[in-house]
């Protein structure tokens, strides 16, 4: 059983380019949902700076189980941001398997969130301003530090 049209965009863009599962698309979104709701990230831009919206599909994506799908608000992040607020939502979900977990999707490095976000504005899920680029998603923060700075693991005394 298909989680996704194959007719939809995503569909479209899944057959297209192998490189991502449809988990790591879906992490770009909750990480942009994360960014904007938890961390309180983003700032409206004015009209004039957003590049119109391609066209969309009728078909909507279907949500992971517990998961809410709604659009987040129109409220613009930088890649930078973006790529902190998915490090700091892959450790909260993840764990010290974040890093791990984010490999099995196709996720290697910022460039990958980065790739993920610029397809999902070429086939009308994200927007983008007239100055983001997919540069601003480059080497961002190295993969292996990133996820391991911020664990910690407790052993217990035995004493």
């Amino acid at each position: 059983m298909s989680l996704i049209d194959p007719s939809h965009p995503l569909g479209q863009l899944l057959q297209r380019d192998r490189r991502y599962k449809l988990d790591a698309y879906m992490f770009v979104l909750e990480a942009l949902s994360y960014a904007q709701e938890t961390l309180n990230l983003g700032e409206e831009p004015p009209e004039e700076e957003l590049e119109p919206r391609p066209p969309e599909s009728s078909a909507s994506v279907r949500p992971r189980a517990g998961k809410s799908r709604r659009r987040p608000a129109e409220r613009h992040l930088t890649g930078q941001q973006l790529c902190e607020a998915a490090r700091r939502y892959a450790l909260q979900q993840y764990g010290f398997m974040a890093r791990t977990v984010l490999g099995t999707w196709g996720i290697h490095s910022t460039r990958d969130l980065g790739e993920i976000v610029f397809n999902m504005i070429d086939i009308g899920q994200m927007r983008k301003t007239r100055k983001d680029k997919r540069e601003d998603f480059h080497d961002v923060y190295d993969f292996e530090e990133a996820f391991t700075r911020d664990l910690s693991f407790s052993v217990p005394d035995n004493s």
